[in-house]
């Protein structure tokens, strides 16, 4: 199951503007002043065992995650499947960015195997393409190893994580995700997590499902 990011040109981290604020978006003006990071990171206890997200290490943390975005699973819909560099790039991208996006790591038991980027969706390119709200946070996410995919796991995490960002967060924000329509796993887990499909987005490069929860 993987929840990617949206368009390749505008994903997170590689829209060339490095250091600078979003694009601005429609009916949202920027904050002035420190970036506004995202809610999310932290312990959780689910019924599969304690999940924890923490921000992403460099250099630590490479080798595991280029290795999962060399997953055929995995980059068929990240789109980052090459040599250390490529997902370094994406990441230093997000590490060095705005403040808006964040990379964690996802640990199940104290053991690494997921990857998630939480983003404020309202101040993100994607606001152009659906009626965001201020403080929608957005999900990204992906399971590394082979088998931890197909057991339901990933809807029991997202489940958790979006648990903690609406009762963190502001009493009006929303969690959002857009995966492809054509993935369909990821698709079910979203709305087995309690995520409500309310629409259809022709995006740059996919027409993708545009998942929401509410608190």
């Amino acid at each position: 199951m993987q929840g990617e990011p949206a368009d390749p040109a505008e994903r997170h981290g590689r829209t060339g503007r490095p250091g600078r604020r979003a694009v601005g978006l429609r009916r949202h003006p920027q904050p002035a002043g420190r970036a506004v990071t995202p809610a999310g990171p932290g312990t959780m206890a689910t019924a599969a065992g304690v999940f924890e997200l923490r921000p992403v290490r460099l250099p630590a943390d490479l080798p595991l995650l280029a290795e999962w975005m060399n997953d055929p699973a995995v980059a068929a819909f990240w789109h980052l499947a090459g040599p250390p560099a490529t997902t370094e790039r994406h990441l230093r991208g997000l590490l060095d960015g705005d403040g808006h996006s964040l990379p964690c790591l996802g640990l199940l038991d104290g053991t690494p195997m997921s990857y998630w980027e939480i983003y404020r969706a309202d101040l993100d390119p994607l606001a152009r393409y659906y009626p965001a709200r201020p403080h929608d946070t957005g999900v990204h996410l992906l399971l590394g190893p082979a088998a931890t995919r197909g057991r339901g796991l990933g809807s029991t995490l997202l489940a958790a994580l979006a648990e903690r960002i609406l009762h963190t967060g502001p009493a009006d924000g929303r969690v959002v995700a857009e995966p492809d329509v054509r993935n369909t796993a990821s698709v079910r887990a979203f709305r087995t997590a309690g995520f409500d499909l309310t629409a259809e987005l022709d995006l740059p490069d996919k027409r993708a499902a545009l998942m929401t929860r509410c608190r």
